[in-house]
């Protein structure tokens, strides 16, 4: 079993939390914002780069859930999304991403083959190429296995 590693970026007002396990590699956080968000540099976030709010809105649209956020006020990510889902379509969208995952947009319950469900919001990505190792979710693994499709 893989040891699941979790990071935290603090800036006093916002603590971004990095599960790398789950990341899938859509570099929508450094294509974003780059100057918080770098993949080149150690530490790769630097929270200097943006201010809260900037930081907040872009760890929202991270597809994996690999990045999150907490406030010092006690708000999480979860809870930025409820207050945003007025804004989110009523119907859920399904997106194919070329040599990547199945992206789903929305509210969806995932239910396994022995029954047991697990709800998602926001947005969920699915593996398409067979290699994850935490199907049915994407893991990133089509980046290190070379999918295409």
């Amino acid at each position: 079993m893989e040891k699941r590693i979790t990071k935290t970026y603090d800036n006093g007002e916002i603590t971004v939390v990095w599960q790398p396990h789950k990341c899938i590699h859509s570099a929508i956080c450094f294509r974003g914002l780059p100057s918080v968000f770098n993949p080149q540099k150690r530490p790769w976030v630097d929270m200097d780069g943006a201010d809260t709010e900037t930081i907040a809105r872009q760890v929202d649209r991270c597809p994996s859930g690999a990045l999150s956020y907490r406030m010092d006020n006690g708000q999480t990510t979860e809870g930025a999304i409820n207050e945003q889902k007025s804004e989110m379509p009523s119907t859920t969208v399904v997106e194919v991403k070329p040599n990547g995952p199945l992206l789903l947009y929305g509210d969806i319950t995932v239910r396994d083959a022995s029954g047991n469900e697990e709800k998602k919001s926001r947005t969920t990505a699915f593996c398409r190429c067979g290699q994850s190792l935490s199907k049915p979710y994407c893991d990133g693994s089509h980046s290190r296995t070379g999918f295409i499709g």
